[in-house]
């Protein structure tokens, strides 16, 4: 039988390019190997997502979410290659705001061996906490200021702020129509 071939003089460079595509093509790779050949790929030859997609037969969005696990933490990667946590699990580590963050999801996903829909869960969770903490806490006098607000807001019926700046200040009460005005109107002459 007969095979059709083609040959083909190519230089050191473009047979490198070459092998590093038909080596991501192989199915025995896992995420962070493949992920880590996208990004060569990327700046030793300065190929774009687009290029490296069609060269390897996915989509480019495949190919940015393997790219963007080479954003994670060392250790997070290294989980990855030995198939501690999967692509699935790394993806969802990714929308956590921090390093840190990242790191305290992954050692609650290993210990306790979560789902992929678990570990997004959870990752939704710290950031909620972490932007909790991170409110500064009001002064007194902030707290003084907002219960005038809220006592002036329920006795006119609408939304009421109180602006200052140094000792001065000012106080907005809203109104959303003329008959609303009207409201407020009569509320103060009855004071």
């Amino acid at each position: 039988f007969k095979v059709p071939i083609l040959v083909k003089n190519i230089g050191d460079h473009e047979l490198l390019e070459l092998s590093i595509v038909e080596n991501i093509q192989r199915q025995n790779l896992n995420a962070m190997e493949e992920a880590e050949a996208y990004q060569r790929l990327l700046t030793d030859f300065k190929m774009t997502q687009e290029k490296i997609a069609r060269q390897v037969g996915k989509s480019r969005s495949a190919v940015a979410n393997f790219l963007r696990l080479n954003q994670l933490p060392e250790d997070i990667k290294a989980s990855i290659k030995d198939g501690l946590i999967s692509m699935g699990h790394a993806r969802a580590l990714l929308g956590a705001e921090t390093a840190a963050l990242q790191r305290q999801a992954w050692k609650i996903v290993i210990m306790k061996s979560l789902s992929v829909r678990a570990t997004e869960a959870l990752v939704q969770r710290l950031n909620a906490e972490k932007q909790e903490v991170v409110k500064p806490a009001r002064k007194p006098e902030d707290l003084y200021f907002s219960t005038i607000e809220e006592d002036l807001a329920r006795h006119f019926g609408t939304k009421v702020l109180i602006k200052r700046r140094g000792k001065r200040g000012k106080v907005e009460i809203e109104f959303y129509s003329d008959d609303d005005l009207d409201r407020l109107l009569s509320l103060f002459k009855s004071e």
